[in-house]
């Protein structure tokens, strides 16, 4: 899959007087990163009472206060993990789109993106690059509604601006 992407400096935010570029459009997702701290709280909260009542039962293993450190270690770690999911963005700007996503991010110049869409039944809008190839865009989610609508529209709207295709 060729795919051409801006350089990394183009994926930071601009700083003053730099010649990154500014970025006319930003979309986070909403009920996703709520949700997501909603659960990375009850996780944490849920270890840590574990790893606090850990030893405070007789059921004939002897845990110590390493395994209760551990407990409300690992019920971090799993909140961290569920906190990747507040990571996406969509970016836009004159010299392309940047799409983060949980792990990762990309970015394509307009003479790379055919498209923006929302297939039916899915949950996130995809990028339609001009290789038949697109690239999922998590942060414009269908259980937004009507903020997922405004960010399409704007989308739309700068592609348009800027390409011509859109």
């Amino acid at each position: 899959m060729p795919v051409v992407r801006i350089f990394r400096r183009y994926t930071e935010s601009p700083k003053p007087g730099s010649d990154s570029p500014e970025w006319e459009f930003e979309v986070r997702p909403r009920r996703a990163v709520r949700t997501a701290w909603a659960v990375a709280v009850l996780i944490v909260a849920g270890f840590a009472a574990a790893g606090i009542w850990l030893r405070s039962g007789s059921t004939g293993v002897n845990f110590r206060v390493a395994d209760q450190i551990a407990m409300i270690g690992i019920g971090l770690l799993g909140a961290g993990a569920v906190l990747l999911l507040t990571r996406p963005r969509v970016r836009v700007g004159a010299d392309g789109v940047c799409v983060r996503n949980i792990l990762g991010d990309n970015a394509f110049a307009w003479d790379y993106i055919r498209g923006v869409s929302f297939p039916d039944g899915k949950s996130w809008a995809r990028l339609e690059l001009v290789d038949d190839d697109y690239v999922p865009m998590l942060a414009i989610r269908s259980n937004d509604k009507e903020h997922a609508a405004r960010a399409m529209a704007r989308l739309r709207e700068l592609g348009g601006k800027y390409s011509g295709r859109q």
